[in-house]
């Protein structure tokens, strides 16, 4: 499921910050390469495990410096598959949205100041 209302799209931020806030904010950086990465916050809720994904890219610079500037693309929220992988077609319990929204909301804040 993209989440497409997030107001997250084309927010840009150097790396250290975001990571930064990220961390604060319960998200962990999982997959990343040279000119990508992804934020991850894992939700739970009626036994299955969700994941809020933030998708960024670097637009100068290279993520293994930390004023390498970043911009935030697609924001999704999948279910965990095993053994692994997310599902971004299954629906998406409505608590697990709201819980997603209030992270991504004060993400926002964050980026924003």
């Amino acid at each position: 499921m993209i989440i497409e209302n997030a107001g997250l799209r084309s927010l840009k931020s150097d790396l250290r910050h975001l990571d930064e806030v990220t961390e604060k904010l319960g998200f962990v950086r999982w997959q990343w390469e040279y000119y990508r990465a992804t934020y991850d916050l894992k939700i739970e809720n009626g036994g299955l495990e969700y994941f809020l994904r933030v998708n960024t890219r670097t637009v100068e610079g290279k993520l293994e410096s930390p004023f390498a500037i970043l911009t935030v693309e697609d924001v999704y929220v999948g279910r965990v598959t095993f053994p692994h992988g997310l599902d971004y077609e299954s629906p998406v319990p409505a608590q697990v949205v709201k819980i997603a929204e209030q992270k991504l909301s004060e993400l926002k804040k964050q980026l924003s100041e």
